[in-house]
């Protein structure tokens, strides 16, 4: 368990390192600019720079701020995404804890988000910070509802909470057969090729809007554009987080990114074959056994934790594409967005997963 967290802490560290970086490089390239280029070979070194000016900032707390509430919150709201780590599996044998209900726990230990943002806000004694903390709070409540309920159609077809046993059901070591689209009648067995086809987004028809909705989601659970209203520095200065300076302001930032990456992992695992390989055994090259190796051995938990590292970071990387690319939504749309179009559509989904488990069953 410890080992796991441990590798866990330092991908939230390189998330940050790499994330920031490709994000520069990548607007840059949207914009038809350069990016980060001064400081060290093709700016590699400026987060670093970036990084030692922070730390050596004043740590400035507002006079009629709420001290002991301003200091612990931005360690809450870190607190709160590293935490979720502990469920995710990162090979067949790498977990943090494998309780049985992962899911479970993911969901309720990411909420406790809320509370730091909303404490932040509250606690800076500014009307700006309050604004984007309310602004937040109603906006992570509104989309954890869709989110939890494209969670649940997976929870339904997988008939688990266990989040290592879903990685399992979607590659070659699955107990049990799989079958392609879920159709019996086909014949196609791909639990012994494995690959993509076993993947849940492709073995369940109706699972590639639901993942649309987890990822539309999952924006906004991290506070990312097009869904940036509690940070909206033309609108708010900077918003739940504009007091904040030095290695607190820091860590606030860190939190982001390591919620996106525990937001793309966790789609990795639960629609993109979680540590599984994409590639299929298919004639007698049998690609899944050697990309994917043994439960138990050491090159089968590295090879897995790189497939899900990868998927992640692709996750990641269409992330910052959606930020670059599409305006921000007002207030009005983000609500309307969250209750009239995904809530609705995320509840019928979660009737027909229902009418399409049981389906498979008789």
């Amino acid at each position: 368990m410890l080992p796991a967290l441990l590798i866990c802490l330092a991908l939230t560290l390189a998330t940050v390192v790499v994330g920031v970086y490709a994000e520069r490089k990548i607007s840059g390239f949207i914009q038809d600019r350069l990016g980060p280029t001064e400081v060290g070979p093709y700016g590699l070194l400026q987060l670093f720079a970036d990084l030692l000016k922070l730390l050596q900032k004043e740590d400035i707390v507002p006079k009629l701020a709420d001290r002991w509430l301003y200091l612990v919150a931005p360690c809450l709201i870190y607190l709160a995404a590293y935490l979720g780590y502990a469920v995710l599996p990162l090979s067949p044998d790498w977990i943090g804890s494998a309780t049985s209900v992962g899911v479970f726990w993911l969901l309720a230990i990411v909420s406790l988000d809320v509370l730091g943002i909303l404490m932040a806000g509250w606690a800076s004694n500014n009307k700006y910070s309050l604004f984007g903390a309310i602004r937040s709070v109603a906006q992570i409540v509104s989309y954890e509802i869709p989110l939890g309920l494209s969670i649940l159609c997976v929870v339904m077809i997988n008939q688990s909470l266990d989040l290592q046993e879903m990685s399992f059901q979607q590659g070659i070591y699955s107990p049990e057969p799989v079958y392609f689209l879920g159709i019996k009648s086909w014949g196609m067995d791909v639990t012994t090729n494995g690959g993509f086809l076993s993947w849940n987004i492709f073995r369940m028809p109706l699972f590639f809007v639901v993942f649309i909705i987890y990822f539309i989601a999952s924006l906004a659970e991290c506070n990312r554009a097009p869904f940036d209203l509690p940070e909206a520095e033309s609108e708010l200065v900077g918003g739940f987080h504009t007091e904040y300076s030095g290695f607190r302001w820091a860590l606030v930032f860190l939190s982001e990114y390591a919620m996106m990456m525990l937001v793309s992992m966790l789609g990795a695992v639960l629609f993109l074959g979680s540590w599984n390989t994409p590639l299929p055994n298919i004639g007698p090259v049998r690609l899944a056994d050697w990309t994917s190796g043994q439960p138990g051995t050491f090159w089968g938990n590295c090879t897995g934790m790189f497939w899900i590292l990868a998927k992640a970071a692709v996750l990641i990387l269409v992330q910052i594409w959606v930020r670059w690319t599409y305006p921000r939504l007002r207030v009005d749309q983000l609500m309307y967005l969250g209750w009239k179009v995904l809530t609705p559509a995320a509840l019928i989904l979660v009737v027909l997963s229902g009418i399409w488990r049981l389906w498979m069953v008789s």
